[in-house]
């Protein structure tokens, strides 16, 4: 299984957006190619990416937008996502139920659910093909079921809003937002991943100083005994 970072970025300022692309993810396995998540930017330029299959996570703009015009190839995604969805000409729709396992062109994919929005909620995916298996979850708060989504996992590819602060608010009695990179690494600590690589980015991770962001990265990753490392766009990854 080979991983490429396609978008590396989630909603930044005017500057820099036009360096990155939407956070995504393109999952290939003997021959297919299926992308995770498909935002504005990348409306009108699928043909670049020629995925098999495209899976959403949840229906927010830097998510799901770039399918408003349909898409080329069968679209998975939960049924809340379906509902924000419902007026896409997206004609090859296919649902994808939590906790079940769903073999998309040889990929195994299982939605767990992650809270993260009250309106669009979402999901990350366990991920697994041959003896390969990752988890994928660009935006949460945390995981349920967390020690299930991430039982073997070989890498964690999360949330990187933040890297130390807190982006979390509360709407009533839930919680919304984004975790920081260090409470996400020690999820992986405790729960046996060994390795992790922080996607969509925030503007502390994309305008700040590399050197000190890579620093405190390590410093970060070494007190939890984590490999990890920032994603980039075009970046590659073989399990």
């Amino acid at each position: 299984m080979t991983l490429i970072f396609l978008g590396t970025r989630g909603e930044i300022d005017a500057r820099t957006r036009r360096h990155r692309m939407h956070a995504s993810l393109l999952v290939s396995y003997r021959g297919a190619r299926v992308m995770i998540d498909c935002g504005l930017d990348w409306l009108g330029k699928l043909k670049r990416v020629d995925p098999s299959a495209i899976v959403l996570t949840h229906a927010h703009p830097d998510h799901a937008w770039g399918l408003k015009r349909g898409a080329p190839c069968p679209v998975y995604a939960p049924q809340n996502t379906w509902q924000e969805l419902e007026h896409y000409p997206i004609k090859e729709r296919r649902l994808i139920k939590e906790r079940t396992p769903t073999k998309i062109c040889g990929i195994t994919l299982e939605a767990f659910t992650v809270e993260h929005s009250i309106l669009s909620p979402a999901v990350g995916y366990r991920v697994s093909a041959g003896r390969a298996c990752i988890f994928y979850a660009p935006d949460l708060v945390f995981i349920h079921e967390r020690a299930a989504a991430l039982k073997g996992v070989q890498i964690y590819i999360g949330d990187g809003a933040t890297l130390t602060r807190s982006f979390i608010r509360r709407r009533g009695e839930t919680l919304i937002g984004h975790s920081p990179v260090r409470t996400q690494l020690a999820w992986c600590q405790k729960e046996g991943v060994p390795r992790a690589i922080i996607t969509h980015c925030g503007s502390e991770i994309v305008t700040g100083d590399e050197r000190q962001m890579s620093a405190k990265l390590r410093a970060i990753a070494a007190e939890r005994h984590v490999e990890v490392r920032i994603a980039y766009d075009g970046m590659k990854a073989t399990l």
